[in-house]
């Protein structure tokens, strides 16, 4: 049997949240303040950019909050939506701030981070159809962004991973807007399945058995809507001619399979595909600043990758 190595600093990590109370309706408005306030922020190395702007949007239910990260460089930029984690449920526009400035330096892109609909107060599908409106307006917009649109790349983390699988879908079917590429950060692909990460790592306090539980009665309509394909993509009967694909997985974290397994379908339906797991890494560890070994090279894997749409 397989032995599974957290990293040292992570164990702290798991042992300081495991004295936090577990999410529920009661403490939501709490874990939503505490993970705003983006208490790992300070751990990240100082960048330099252009400029933030926060704007609103128009959606399909009213407007759209976002925020435009500019790098220094200008012209002919590649333009990435960034979808923050947190269960459909938590996360926020502060939550991801740290993540984005570093996107947008370290790749010279235009970040546009989107503020979707969180559930309950919004059920799915409402965080879909921000995440498409949000992605169609950047693609007709770009050119006045002072980026381009040839070079539109969807990225996010966990649910916001989720959503930019989703969105490459409806995109490819609907035939608009064209998406260069797509960055899922340990997605979540396939609520139907229980993966064999999903009972390894059931008692992980950073995303245990019970959060997942908790976030899909939360997000979703009815128990029918896991099996819709914009809640598990994974699920998708034809997965071709999709964008081409990195998708970074943690070891200890309990997506972990469904992402690989999403890979793997991508691959076999003929798309280009880079799948990377990182060994001692939980959920969520590219927002822990330093203490995460391995954030480092994970954001140096996505500007590797993207670097194919530098000018």
């Amino acid at each position: 049997m397989q032995k599974y190595k957290l990293d040292r600093k992570m164990k702290l990590l798991f042992w300081l949240t495991g004295h936090t109370p577990q999410i529920s309706n009661a403490y939501i408005k709490q874990t939503r303040m505490g993970m705003d306030a983006n208490p790992f922020g300070l751990l990240y190395r100082r960048v330099t950019l252009g400029k933030i702007e926060n704007r609103s949007i128009p959606g399909r239910q009213g407007s759209i909050p976002i925020r435009i990260y500019h790098p220094v460089q200008t012209g002919n930029l590649p333009v990435i939506v960034f979808f923050h984690g947190g269960g459909w449920v938590l996360g926020s526009l502060k939550s991801h701030d740290s993540i984005c400035r570093h996107l947008a330096a370290d790749n010279h892109a235009l970040v546009v981070a989107v503020d979707y609909r969180l559930a309950p107060e919004h059920k799915y599908p409402a965080a879909v159809e921000d995440a498409y409106a949000a992605t169609c307006w950047v693609a007709e917009h770009a050119t006045d962004l002072g980026a381009d649109p040839d070079k539109l790349i969807v990225m996010g983390d966990s649910a916001g991973g989720n959503l930019s699988a989703v969105v490459s879908l409806m995109a490819r079917g609907l035939g608009f807007p064209r998406i260069a590429f797509q960055v899922l950060i340990y997605p979540a692909v396939d609520m139907t399945e229980h993966y064999p990460s999903k009972e390894l790592f059931a008692d992980n306090p950073l995303l245990s058995g019970h959060m997942l539980v908790y976030f899909a009665q939360q997000y979703l309509r009815t128990p029918a809507d896991i099996k819709e394909l914009q809640v598990s993509p994974l699920l998708a009967e034809d997965l071709s001619h999709l964008p081409p694909a990195l998708i970074l997985t943690a070891e200890f974290d309990p997506l972990r399979d469904e992402g690989k397994a999403y890979a793997d379908h991508l691959r076999a339906a003929g798309n280009e595909v880079t799948d990377i797991c990182y060994p001692g890494m939980p959920h969520g560890f590219i927002s822990f600043g330093w203490l995460a070994s391995q954030m480092n090279p994970a954001f140096a894997q996505i500007k590797q990758t993207l670097q194919r749409f530098q000018p």
